[in-house]
Protein backbone atom coordinates (compact mmCIF):
# COMPACT_ATOMS: atom_id res chain seq x y z
CA UNK A 1 0.00 0.00 0.00
CA UNK A 2 1.50 3.52 -0.76
CA UNK A 3 0.28 7.19 0.67
CA UNK A 4 -1.93 7.36 -3.25
CA UNK A 5 -3.24 4.06 -2.28
CA UNK A 6 -4.70 5.05 1.18
CA UNK A 7 -6.01 8.92 0.31
CA UNK A 8 -8.13 6.89 -2.89
CA UNK A 9 -9.10 4.43 0.38
CA UNK A 10 -10.71 7.31 1.82
CA UNK A 11 -11.83 9.40 -0.80
CA UNK A 12 -15.29 7.90 -1.82
CA UNK A 13 -16.60 8.19 1.88
CA UNK A 14 -15.33 11.99 2.28
CA UNK A 15 -16.83 12.39 -1.42
CA UNK A 16 -20.31 11.27 -0.39
CA UNK A 17 -20.26 13.23 3.13
CA UNK A 18 -19.67 16.30 0.94
CA UNK A 19 -22.30 15.67 -1.46
CA UNK A 20 -24.72 14.93 2.11
CA UNK A 21 -23.72 18.55 3.17
CA UNK A 22 -24.52 20.15 -0.03
CA UNK A 23 -27.84 18.35 0.19
CA UNK A 24 -28.25 19.90 3.21
CA UNK A 25 -27.28 23.24 2.45
CA UNK A 26 -29.95 23.25 -0.64
CA UNK A 27 -32.70 21.94 1.20
CA UNK A 28 -32.42 25.40 3.16
CA UNK A 29 -32.69 25.60 6.56
CA UNK A 30 -30.14 24.07 7.28
CA UNK A 31 -29.57 24.66 11.21
CA UNK A 32 -33.10 22.85 11.76
CA UNK A 33 -32.06 20.24 9.73
CA UNK A 34 -28.34 19.91 11.39
CA UNK A 35 -29.82 19.89 14.53
CA UNK A 36 -33.45 17.41 13.60
CA UNK A 37 -33.53 14.38 15.92
CA UNK A 38 -35.37 11.43 14.74
CA UNK A 39 -35.71 10.78 18.50
CA UNK A 40 -35.35 11.56 21.93
CA UNK A 41 -31.71 11.13 22.94
CA UNK A 42 -30.49 10.16 19.13
CA UNK A 43 -27.74 11.89 17.50
CA UNK A 44 -28.86 14.65 15.09
CA UNK A 45 -27.30 14.83 11.57
CA UNK A 46 -24.82 17.52 12.96
CA UNK A 47 -23.49 14.73 15.25
CA UNK A 48 -23.30 12.18 12.72
CA UNK A 49 -21.22 14.50 10.75
CA UNK A 50 -18.68 16.14 13.57
CA UNK A 51 -18.26 12.66 14.95
CA UNK A 52 -16.43 11.61 11.57
CA UNK A 53 -14.11 14.72 11.76
CA UNK A 54 -13.47 13.95 15.50
CA UNK A 55 -12.62 10.18 15.13
CA UNK A 56 -10.30 11.23 12.42
CA UNK A 57 -8.70 13.89 14.66
CA UNK A 58 -8.55 11.80 17.64
CA UNK A 59 -7.28 8.62 15.86
CA UNK A 60 -4.18 10.62 14.02
CA UNK A 61 -3.32 12.59 16.69
CA UNK A 62 -4.03 11.01 19.83
CA UNK A 63 -3.81 7.43 18.88
CA UNK A 64 -1.48 7.01 15.89
CA UNK A 65 0.90 9.81 16.79
CA UNK A 66 0.49 9.63 20.57
CA UNK A 67 -0.27 13.48 21.20
CA UNK A 68 -2.92 15.92 22.01
CA UNK A 69 -6.61 16.30 19.50
CA UNK A 70 -6.16 19.40 17.50
CA UNK A 71 -9.84 20.46 18.55
CA UNK A 72 -9.93 18.48 21.98
CA UNK A 73 -13.85 20.22 22.77
CA UNK A 74 -15.23 18.34 19.27
CA UNK A 75 -13.32 15.64 20.65
CA UNK A 76 -14.62 15.74 23.39
CA UNK A 77 -18.41 17.11 22.22
CA UNK A 78 -18.20 14.06 19.35
CA UNK A 79 -16.04 11.30 19.07
CA UNK A 80 -17.14 8.68 20.74
CA UNK A 81 -18.89 7.86 24.16
CA UNK A 82 -19.70 11.65 23.57
CA UNK A 83 -23.90 12.28 23.94
CA UNK A 84 -25.00 14.63 21.41
CA UNK A 85 -25.98 18.05 22.97
CA UNK A 86 -27.99 20.61 21.46
CA UNK A 87 -25.74 23.23 20.34
CA UNK A 88 -25.72 22.33 16.86
CA UNK A 89 -22.22 23.57 14.79
CA UNK A 90 -22.67 25.78 12.15
CA UNK A 91 -22.57 24.16 8.20
CA UNK A 92 -18.94 26.24 7.46
CA UNK A 93 -17.66 25.13 10.68
CA UNK A 94 -18.65 21.51 10.36
CA UNK A 95 -17.01 21.75 6.96
CA UNK A 96 -13.87 23.21 8.15
CA UNK A 97 -13.32 20.70 10.54
CA UNK A 98 -13.54 17.98 8.47
CA UNK A 99 -11.15 19.46 5.87
CA UNK A 100 -9.09 19.93 8.27
CA UNK A 101 -8.69 17.15 9.83
CA UNK A 102 -8.62 14.83 6.41
CA UNK A 103 -5.99 16.87 5.20
CA UNK A 104 -3.67 16.39 8.70
CA UNK A 105 -4.59 12.91 8.15
CA UNK A 106 -3.49 12.89 4.76
CA UNK A 107 -0.47 14.69 5.36
CA UNK A 108 0.60 12.50 7.89
CA UNK A 109 -0.08 9.37 5.27
CA UNK A 110 1.77 10.75 2.58
CA UNK A 111 5.50 10.67 5.06
CA UNK A 112 4.92 6.67 5.53
CA UNK A 113 6.73 4.05 3.31
CA UNK A 114 4.94 1.37 1.69
CA UNK A 115 6.38 -0.84 4.51
CA UNK A 116 4.73 1.33 7.05
CA UNK A 117 1.08 0.71 5.95
CA UNK A 118 2.19 -2.87 7.11
CA UNK A 119 3.01 -1.60 10.70
CA UNK A 120 1.42 -0.21 13.80
CA UNK A 121 2.09 3.52 14.32
CA UNK A 122 3.27 2.41 18.18
CA UNK A 123 3.44 -0.49 20.52
CA UNK A 124 0.04 0.66 22.05
CA UNK A 125 -1.95 1.14 18.01
CA UNK A 126 -4.45 -1.19 17.93
CA UNK A 127 -3.95 -1.54 14.24
CA UNK A 128 -1.82 -1.59 11.71
CA UNK A 129 -2.15 1.54 9.49
CA UNK A 130 -3.61 -0.22 6.40
CA UNK A 131 -6.03 -1.90 8.34
CA UNK A 132 -6.65 1.49 10.11
CA UNK A 133 -7.71 2.61 6.73
CA UNK A 134 -10.08 0.14 6.27
CA UNK A 135 -11.72 1.00 9.77
CA UNK A 136 -11.28 4.88 8.65
CA UNK A 137 -13.25 4.52 5.22
CA UNK A 138 -15.82 1.95 7.19
CA UNK A 139 -16.77 4.55 9.94
CA UNK A 140 -17.37 7.18 8.05
CA UNK A 141 -19.18 5.17 5.15
CA UNK A 142 -21.21 4.20 8.69
CA UNK A 143 -22.25 7.54 10.11
CA UNK A 144 -22.48 9.37 7.11
CA UNK A 145 -25.36 6.27 6.22
CA UNK A 146 -27.31 7.23 9.64
CA UNK A 147 -26.81 11.26 8.55
CA UNK A 148 -28.21 10.68 5.13
CA UNK A 149 -31.34 8.33 6.99
CA UNK A 150 -32.00 11.01 9.30
CA UNK A 151 -31.86 14.01 6.70
CA UNK A 152 -34.24 11.69 4.59
CA UNK A 153 -36.37 11.30 7.51
CA UNK A 154 -35.80 14.91 8.69
CA UNK A 155 -37.58 15.69 5.01
CA UNK A 156 -40.23 13.49 5.25
CA UNK A 157 -41.57 14.37 8.97
CA UNK A 158 -45.27 15.45 9.72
Amino acid sequence: MTALDAERMLELPRKKTLELLDAIEKAGDSVAVLGWRPGSGRAHVAWQIMHIAATDDRHLNVRMKGGQAAEPEYVRRFAGGSTPDDDIPALPAIRAYLDSQRKAMLAHLRTLSEADFEKKPNDAAPWIYRDWLGVLSWHEAHHQGQAHLTFNLCKNRS
